[in-house]
Protein backbone atom coordinates (compact mmCIF):
# COMPACT_ATOMS: atom_id res chain seq x y z
CA UNK A 1 0.00 0.00 0.00
CA UNK A 2 0.82 3.22 -0.47
CA UNK A 3 2.54 5.37 2.48
CA UNK A 4 0.87 8.94 3.02
CA UNK A 5 3.60 11.41 3.49
CA UNK A 6 3.97 12.73 7.04
CA UNK A 7 1.87 15.78 7.42
CA UNK A 8 4.37 17.44 10.05
CA UNK A 9 7.08 17.07 6.84
CA UNK A 10 5.31 18.59 4.51
CA UNK A 11 4.36 21.24 6.23
CA UNK A 12 7.76 21.93 6.91
CA UNK A 13 8.88 21.85 3.78
CA UNK A 14 6.75 24.45 2.87
CA UNK A 15 7.39 27.00 5.54
CA UNK A 16 10.83 26.70 4.18
CA UNK A 17 10.15 27.00 0.67
CA UNK A 18 8.26 30.51 1.54
CA UNK A 19 10.36 31.91 4.67
CA UNK A 20 13.84 32.70 3.83
CA UNK A 21 16.73 30.69 6.19
CA UNK A 22 18.25 34.12 6.89
CA UNK A 23 17.41 37.67 6.86
CA UNK A 24 21.20 38.52 6.29
CA UNK A 25 20.65 38.29 2.55
CA UNK A 26 18.85 41.97 2.82
CA UNK A 27 21.00 43.10 4.61
CA UNK A 28 23.70 42.28 2.06
CA UNK A 29 21.44 44.11 -0.37
CA UNK A 30 22.35 47.38 0.36
CA UNK A 31 24.02 49.65 -1.39
CA UNK A 32 21.74 53.12 -1.43
CA UNK A 33 21.12 55.04 2.55
CA UNK A 34 21.23 58.25 3.50
CA UNK A 35 23.39 59.04 6.24
CA UNK A 36 21.86 58.62 9.54
CA UNK A 37 24.41 61.30 11.13
CA UNK A 38 26.89 63.38 9.12
CA UNK A 39 30.36 64.08 10.53
CA UNK A 40 29.34 66.85 12.66
CA UNK A 41 30.89 69.65 11.51
CA UNK A 42 28.58 71.14 9.40
CA UNK A 43 29.35 70.74 5.12
CA UNK A 44 32.90 70.27 6.00
CA UNK A 45 32.98 66.60 5.36
CA UNK A 46 37.02 66.09 4.66
CA UNK A 47 36.11 66.29 0.98
CA UNK A 48 35.04 63.83 -1.72
CA UNK A 49 37.67 61.52 0.88
CA UNK A 50 36.09 62.01 3.77
CA UNK A 51 32.69 61.96 2.63
CA UNK A 52 33.17 58.63 0.88
CA UNK A 53 35.22 57.18 4.35
CA UNK A 54 31.78 58.05 6.46
CA UNK A 55 29.70 55.85 3.96
CA UNK A 56 31.40 53.08 4.01
CA UNK A 57 32.03 53.61 8.24
CA UNK A 58 28.72 53.63 8.58
CA UNK A 59 27.50 50.87 6.52
CA UNK A 60 30.18 48.68 8.04
CA UNK A 61 28.25 49.90 11.58
CA UNK A 62 25.39 47.49 10.40
CA UNK A 63 27.28 44.80 8.81
CA UNK A 64 27.24 45.29 5.33
CA UNK A 65 30.87 45.57 4.04
CA UNK A 66 32.71 44.16 0.82
CA UNK A 67 31.70 47.19 -0.96
CA UNK A 68 32.88 50.08 -2.63
CA UNK A 69 30.30 53.15 -1.19
CA UNK A 70 30.65 56.28 -2.60
CA UNK A 71 29.02 59.59 -1.46
CA UNK A 72 26.40 61.68 -3.79
CA UNK A 73 28.57 64.68 -4.01
CA UNK A 74 29.51 67.20 -6.93
CA UNK A 75 32.55 68.93 -6.63
CA UNK A 76 34.27 71.94 -8.36
CA UNK A 77 37.67 71.84 -10.16
CA UNK A 78 40.61 73.13 -7.75
CA UNK A 79 43.86 72.40 -7.67
CA UNK A 80 44.60 70.66 -10.84
CA UNK A 81 41.61 67.99 -10.41
CA UNK A 82 38.86 68.39 -12.73
CA UNK A 83 35.01 69.10 -12.05
CA UNK A 84 33.05 65.86 -10.67
CA UNK A 85 29.52 64.94 -11.20
CA UNK A 86 27.55 62.90 -8.47
CA UNK A 87 25.94 60.82 -10.70
CA UNK A 88 29.70 59.86 -12.19
CA UNK A 89 30.79 58.84 -8.81
CA UNK A 90 27.82 55.80 -7.81
CA UNK A 91 27.93 53.32 -10.89
CA UNK A 92 24.99 52.08 -12.90
CA UNK A 93 23.08 50.30 -10.20
CA UNK A 94 20.76 48.74 -9.29
CA UNK A 95 20.49 50.39 -6.32
CA UNK A 96 18.53 49.11 -2.86
CA UNK A 97 17.97 50.44 -0.02
CA UNK A 98 18.05 48.50 3.98
CA UNK A 99 15.18 46.90 3.65
CA UNK A 100 16.13 45.70 0.10
CA UNK A 101 14.13 47.47 -1.99
CA UNK A 102 15.20 48.66 -5.44
CA UNK A 103 15.06 52.53 -5.30
CA UNK A 104 16.56 53.08 -8.98
CA UNK A 105 17.31 50.53 -11.44
CA UNK A 106 20.21 53.09 -12.90
CA UNK A 107 20.88 56.44 -13.84
CA UNK A 108 18.51 57.03 -15.80
CA UNK A 109 15.73 56.05 -13.49
CA UNK A 110 17.56 57.56 -10.62
CA UNK A 111 17.38 60.40 -11.95
CA UNK A 112 13.72 60.38 -13.09
CA UNK A 113 10.01 61.21 -11.43
CA UNK A 114 10.56 57.10 -11.46
CA UNK A 115 12.37 56.53 -9.34
CA UNK A 116 11.78 54.88 -5.45
CA UNK A 117 13.20 57.46 -3.34
CA UNK A 118 11.34 59.75 -1.16
CA UNK A 119 10.33 59.36 2.59
CA UNK A 120 9.60 55.94 2.28
CA UNK A 121 11.95 54.66 0.07
CA UNK A 122 15.14 56.89 1.28
CA UNK A 123 15.91 54.91 4.47
CA UNK A 124 19.34 55.44 6.24
CA UNK A 125 21.74 52.81 6.89
CA UNK A 126 19.79 51.36 9.89
CA UNK A 127 16.52 50.86 7.92
CA UNK A 128 14.82 53.89 9.26
CA UNK A 129 12.81 57.26 8.21
CA UNK A 130 14.83 60.55 8.19
CA UNK A 131 12.68 63.12 9.37
CA UNK A 132 10.75 65.25 6.85
CA UNK A 133 8.83 68.18 6.35
CA UNK A 134 6.68 68.09 9.47
CA UNK A 135 8.54 65.92 11.80
CA UNK A 136 10.84 67.70 14.53
CA UNK A 137 13.22 68.35 13.60
CA UNK A 138 12.86 68.54 9.64
CA UNK A 139 16.48 67.15 8.60
CA UNK A 140 15.09 66.37 4.89
CA UNK A 141 18.04 69.17 3.47
CA UNK A 142 20.53 66.24 1.73
CA UNK A 143 23.98 67.94 0.61
CA UNK A 144 24.45 67.33 -3.01
CA UNK A 145 25.77 70.19 -4.56
CA UNK A 146 24.10 68.60 -7.91
CA UNK A 147 21.55 69.74 -10.19
CA UNK A 148 18.44 67.36 -11.09
CA UNK A 149 20.60 65.64 -13.73
CA UNK A 150 23.23 64.58 -10.71
CA UNK A 151 25.53 66.83 -12.83
CA UNK A 152 27.71 69.80 -10.73
CA UNK A 153 25.47 72.98 -9.85
CA UNK A 154 27.18 76.37 -11.14
CA UNK A 155 26.12 79.69 -10.09
CA UNK A 156 27.77 83.08 -8.94
CA UNK A 157 27.69 81.55 -5.28
CA UNK A 158 29.44 78.75 -4.30
CA UNK A 159 27.23 75.28 -4.59
CA UNK A 160 29.73 72.51 -2.80
CA UNK A 161 30.63 74.74 0.54
CA UNK A 162 34.43 74.54 -0.94
CA UNK A 163 34.02 71.15 -2.53
CA UNK A 164 32.55 69.91 1.00
CA UNK A 165 35.73 71.70 3.35
CA UNK A 166 34.04 74.61 4.58
CA UNK A 167 31.98 74.52 8.31
CA UNK A 168 31.94 78.76 7.89
CA UNK A 169 31.16 80.47 4.59
CA UNK A 170 29.79 79.67 1.30
CA UNK A 171 26.76 77.67 -0.08
CA UNK A 172 25.79 74.21 -1.00
CA UNK A 173 22.90 72.75 -2.95
CA UNK A 174 21.23 70.19 -1.24
CA UNK A 175 17.98 68.14 -2.14
CA UNK A 176 14.77 66.93 -0.61
CA UNK A 177 14.89 63.47 0.44
CA UNK A 178 10.66 63.37 1.19
CA UNK A 179 10.47 65.59 -2.34
CA UNK A 180 8.30 68.04 -0.08
CA UNK A 181 9.40 71.51 0.91
CA UNK A 182 10.01 75.13 -0.12
CA UNK A 183 12.94 76.21 -2.81
CA UNK A 184 13.48 76.43 -6.71
CA UNK A 185 12.42 73.13 -6.87
CA UNK A 186 10.32 71.70 -3.50
CA UNK A 187 10.31 68.00 -4.81
CA UNK A 188 13.68 67.49 -6.11
CA UNK A 189 15.37 64.69 -4.22
CA UNK A 190 18.90 65.79 -5.28
CA UNK A 191 18.74 69.58 -6.45
CA UNK A 192 15.94 71.78 -4.20
CA UNK A 193 18.12 75.19 -3.12
CA UNK A 194 21.00 76.32 -1.69
CA UNK A 195 21.65 76.29 1.61
CA UNK A 196 21.71 79.18 4.11
CA UNK A 197 25.41 78.79 4.84
CA UNK A 198 28.35 76.00 5.50
CA UNK A 199 27.94 75.54 9.21
CA UNK A 200 26.23 72.78 10.86
CA UNK A 201 24.07 75.69 12.56
CA UNK A 202 23.24 77.05 9.23
CA UNK A 203 22.25 73.64 7.54
CA UNK A 204 20.38 72.90 10.68
CA UNK A 205 19.11 76.32 10.19
CA UNK A 206 17.59 75.55 6.84
CA UNK A 207 16.09 71.92 7.88
CA UNK A 208 19.24 70.22 7.40
CA UNK A 209 21.69 68.38 9.54
CA UNK A 210 24.42 67.72 7.00
CA UNK A 211 23.23 64.23 5.97
CA UNK A 212 24.17 62.82 2.55
CA UNK A 213 23.33 60.03 0.20
CA UNK A 214 25.77 57.05 0.14
CA UNK A 215 25.72 54.72 -3.37
CA UNK A 216 27.39 51.13 -3.58
CA UNK A 217 29.47 50.97 -7.02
Amino acid sequence: MMRLADPVAVLAIAIAMIVPTSRAGTAQTMSFFITSAGPGDGANLGGLAGADAHCAKLAAGVGVTGKTWRAYLSATAANGQPAVNARDRIGRGPWYNAKGVMVATDLTQLHADSNGLGKEGSLNERGEKVNGRGDTPNTHDILTGSLPTGMLATDTLDTTCANWTSNGNGSAFVGHHDKQGGGARPTSWNSAHPSRGCSQANLVATGGNGLFYCFAM
